[in-house]
């Protein structure tokens, strides 16, 4: 909590250092462009404008205003990006439902990275700088490698060359991005580990990975008590298999049978279970077959 409280200081400090007119960063070579570069810093949403090239112009009503009550409660996760147009206005890169939830409740301010002029190779460092330090938390080293992914174009072969990880590893940080925004706060504030996150993931329902998150941490469970609370979950998921029929206890020969159709004079079904118990249901035809069948019994 005191990190993120750090981290939302600088933010308001670099904001400040933009709106200073004697100190307007339009380029790497630019004083200052490098407290810029690869940094998360609080900008005004008002001097944010929409990309008009933005590909996407419908957004589902019913989950912007799911991500902006997320939002609310937790704050705004994962930064949106934007580039540099003139002094104090910016263009927004991506992250348009972020921005738009984030007017929904009301912000005056939201975190963001700041792309400028010539800063591509830059960025490359600061970001791969910044997954190499110790202090990261799971969520924000995998925040990084999405970032790469995104802005860059770099692939997870290409990031795994550049940060010296293994491509199975970047790709399970990037999976805790799949989390709900819960349990990602969970993993940043220390309430859960990756390892954690990595057992929840397996499960779509971000509803039940919220329940199981809860039993975590009010329960105390381990990485292995999780997998296997993952297991029964999915377990119990699966169809299960249809009973096999149980055999006859025994079987009535052909004889055996000839001798009740032979006796009532018609077609006698007989039924064994498996545990020798049965039934023989004798047909008639009408009143009158009913009374011979009847006469045959009293006899």
């Amino acid at each position: 909590m005191a990190q993120a409280l750090k981290k939302q200081a600088l933010g308001r400090g670099l904001s400040a250092l933009l709106k200073d007119p004697e100190n307007d960063i339009k380029s790497v070579n630019d004083k200052n462009a490098d407290k810029v570069v690869g940094n998360i810093i609080e900008l005004e949403i008002e001097s944010i404008e929409i990309n008009p090239f933005q590909p996407r112009s419908n957004f589902n009503e019913d989950s912007l205003r799911e991500l902006a009550i997320s939002i609310k409660e937790l704050g705004v996760i994962q930064p949106i990006t934007v580039r540099k147009l003139d002094f104090n206005k910016y263009q927004l890169i991506s992250g348009e439902r972020r921005l738009r939830a984030s007017t929904l409740v009301g912000l005056t301010t939201v975190p963001a990275y700041i792309r400028i002029a010539n800063d591509n190779e830059s960025l490359i460092m600061a970001l791969v700088e910044n997954i190499q330090r110790h202090d990261l938390d799971p969520i924000e080293i995998a925040l990084s490698y999405q970032r790469l992914m995104d802005e860059i174009q770099l692939t997870q072969e290409q990031m795994s060359e550049r940060v010296g990880k293994k491509r199975s590893t970047i790709a399970n940080y990037l999976r805790l991005l799949k989390l709900d925004p819960i349990i990602q706060t969970g993993i940043r504030d220390g309430f859960i580990t990756m390892g954690h996150g990595r057992a929840i993931i397996n499960i779509e329902n971000q509803d039940v990975q919220t329940d199981i998150y809860q039993k975590i941490v009010s329960q105390n469970l381990s990485v292995r008590d999780t997998e296997a609370l993952v297991k029964n979950y999915q377990e119990s998921l699966k169809p299960k298999p249809e009973g096999k029929p149980k055999s006859a206890s025994f079987e009535l020969a052909d004889a055996q049978k000839n001798k009740f159709n032979t006796y009532f004079g018609t077609k006698v079904e007989v039924k064994i279970a498996g545990n020798g118990k049965g039934k023989i249901t004798i047909p008639f035809h009408s009143e009158e077959d009913f009374n011979r069948i009847l006469k045959l019994i009293k006899d």
